[in-house]
Formats: structure tokens, sequence, C-alpha cells
């Protein structure tokens, strides 16, 4: 069967779905992960997906079998959410350990993803630490099947790439796209493009990193492909007759007037800016969020706020940024806040020449979660929904909303 694809392109700002009951046992908390108990997942590590009707889907690194799982949450209809296991990953040729993978749809319903390991154990060139791999779920019947795309370090030396650890983009000719953390050349990472034909999928690396990249990708409506490592951002450009144009579009200095470590993937806006966090730099050396504006021939970039740290502010933004239809952009810290666990903040738009004014949205105190390392998405009446890799009733992570 043929399938369409379909991708979300710079205008696509919000996440939407119809919003749902809050769990009432904590307030915030939607579902709290038990760890290995019943085979349930432990420490999300990834941002939330939605299905457009009001369910949400997300991998957590570990629990199930202790390689990870995919898990949906729906309303169950008395102010609560019910979780359905998708996946349990066995640490053998189906993946292990979906870090940060965020999931994907097609228009079919099918969703993708990543796992940073495979095949554990067995002996072969990705043993005891596995290489990762492309996968795919479908729903039948009430069931879902996985189907490895594509497994990793398959090539000598791994030049295909190896681990890795953040989710998929689609173009729209139905190729897949992504990065590893490693396998590229010296101590950098890949990025790579999938190509389906017929029932097979065919890799080939498009751009070599020169430092290891955890973060994701963020494509335009032109086909043109936004990236991050730890020092740098980048562009990849469709040539007319193949191929790829590469170019380094800022390179982070640190210090206090640029940030340092950027590990999550830039967001669009819908004029071709580029915004994104980096976990060090910053007048405070707390991190910072950035922009990045396409003039004539040079990116020039704008430091939109520098975190502060300690009770007051959070430090270590982790996780990118999402915005809503005013311009606000919202996003995560791992450290800082009330209780040193972490928060949800927000920016507030400028009005004309002024400058964005922050807010702490929330303090994670453990019992509610702890580190959120993933980005947060945004329904249609204005909730946030997002993971924390620890706290919450169990120890081992939580799915959270908060409403500003």
């Amino acid at each position: 069967m043929k399938r369409i694809y379909f991708i979300c392109l710079s205008l696509c700002l919000i996440t939407t779905f119809a919003a749902g009951p809050a769990q009432a046992l904590t307030k915030g908390v939607l579902y709290n992960f038990q760890g290995y108990v019943d085979d349930d997942g432990s420490e999300p590590n990834a941002s939330l997906t939605s299905n457009g009707v009001g369910n949400l889907y997300g991998t957590t690194q570990y629990g199930g079998q202790g390689y990870g799982i995919v898990f949906e949450l729906s309303p169950n209809g008395k102010e609560g959410w019910k979780e359905t296991i998708l996946h349990t990953f066995t640490g053998g040729s189906d993946g292990a350990v979906p870090t940060s993978s965020n999931l994907i749809f097609d228009s079919a319903g099918n969703l993708y993803g990543t796992t940073e390991s495979d095949d554990i154990g067995s002996g072969g060139p990705c043993a005891n630490a596995g290489c990762g791999v492309v996968f795919e779920l479908s729903p039948a019947g009430g069931n879902w099947t996985e189907t490895v795309l594509y497994t990793f370090c398959q090539q000598i030396g791994c030049t295909d790439g190896s681990n890795p650890i953040n989710g998929l983009i689609f173009d729209t000719k139905g190729n897949l796209y992504g990065t590893t953390l490693t396998g590229g050349s010296g101590s950098g990472g890949t990025v790579f493009e999938l190509s389906p034909s017929g029932s097979d999928w065919t890799e080939q690396v498009i751009y070599l990193t020169s430092y290891n990249s955890s973060a994701g990708l963020t494509i335009d409506a032109t086909g043109n492909i936004f990236g991050a490592t730890e020092s740098a951002v980048f562009e990849l450009s469709p040539k007319h007759k193949g191929g790829w144009k590469s170019a380094v579009i800022h390179t982070f200095t640190g210090g206090t007037k640029d940030g340092s470590g950027a590990e999550e993937t830039p967001v669009l806006d819908a004029t071709g800016n580029l915004y994104g966090t980096t976990t060090g730099g910053g007048i405070y050396n707390n991190g910072t969020v950035y922009k990045l504006s396409p003039p004539k021939g040079k990116w020039n970039e704008t430091i939109l706020y520098s975190f502060k740290g300690g009770p007051k502010d959070g430090s270590l933004p982790w996780a990118g940024i999402v915005f809503d239809a005013g311009g606000n952009m919202y996003g995560t810290t791992l450290n800082g806040g009330k209780y040193g666990e972490g928060t949800v903040f927000e920016l507030v738009a400028p009005v004309g020449e002024g400058s964005y004014k922050e807010r702490v949205l929330r303090s994670f105190n453990y019992t509610d979660g702890a580190t959120p390392y993933a980005s947060l998405v945004l329904d249609v009446a204005g909730t946030l929904y997002g993971t924390t890799q620890l706290g919450g009733k169990y120890e081992s992570g939580v799915v959270f909303e908060v409403t500003p």
C-alpha cells in the first residue's frame, strides 16, 4: 500500500490536540511512570507527540524489559489518563534505549522513531554498546507491530553513523532525516537520510558534524534543514542537481555575550528566524535562549535571555523552545527553581522594541517531577505538556501539564 507522507513546516509552531483532564493525585501530573512494575517505562527523556484527537505518545529510555518502551496516554473520561504500552524494546535487533527520540506520525497513522542502541550482547560489532536503529510502529487490529527500517554501523568504521539519540523529520517526498551522536569523522556525528524504495529503505550520510550532536533537525518549507551541535548551528540546503550544500551559520563562543553547549533542536518561526537554547554561557553562565536572524549574506545572533539560576530562576536549559500564537516562548530548565529540580519558563514577547521578559511557570519539587530534559508541546487551549526524567510517585519520571 502506498503511504502518503506529511510534514510540519515552519508555520506549524503549535502542536495541536484536544486538552484532556488532569490527574487528581498530584496537581499537574497526568501520569507517574512506575519503572519496572508491570513492565512500565522509566525515565522519559523525549518530548511528546499528539495524534490530533487528544492522545499523547512518547518513549522512555528504560523500564519494560530494561531497554525502554513506546507508550500512549489517553483521557479515561474520569479526570485521569490511561497508559497503553505500544512496544517494549527487548535489547535485541528491535532496538534498545530510545534516549531522546520523540515520535512522528505519517498520514497513515504509523509512528517513527530511533533507539540509541541495538543488539546488545550479541557479540557482533555493536555488542555491549549497540549502534542504534530507526523503527516504524504500525497499528493493526488494536495492536502495534514494529519494523526496523535501518540498523546503524553496517559499514566499516561505522561511516553510516551510530547511536541516534534524537527523533526524525520527514520531507515532502517521504524521506526521513535524523542525526547520530557518533560515527562521523573524528569525534563528530552525522546527519543521515533514509529514502523509501518499495519495502526497503536506503541510508546515506549527507553531512558530517565536527562535534557530537544530541539535537534533532528542523526543516523549512523549501527543504532547507537546520541542526545544532554542542558548538555550532548548521544549515543544509538541497542542490538543484542533487546533493546538499552545507554551511555553519553560527559558532558559539561562550562567555558572557554568547551561549555554549547547544543540546536540543532549533526551532523556526514563520519568518525564517531560528531559535534555540544553550546549556552554558550567558551573563551568569547558566545558559541562554538565542535567536538567529537571516539577513542578506549572514546570520546574526541575538541573546534573548540569560538564565540566572538559583531559587528564583532556572539554569541549564537542555530542551528547545515552543511558540504560542502571540510569539511567547516556553521551555524547561534541568536545574534551578524554588526546589532546585528544574523549571518551566515563559519568555513573554516584547511590544515594539522591548526585550523578552521571563517568568517561571513551575518549579518542580520532585513529587511532581524533576529534571525535564524534553521540549514542551502546546495545545490550542494554551496548555503545555511535557515529561520529566525523574521524580513523581515512583521516582521514575512523569508526564505533566502546565496552564500559563
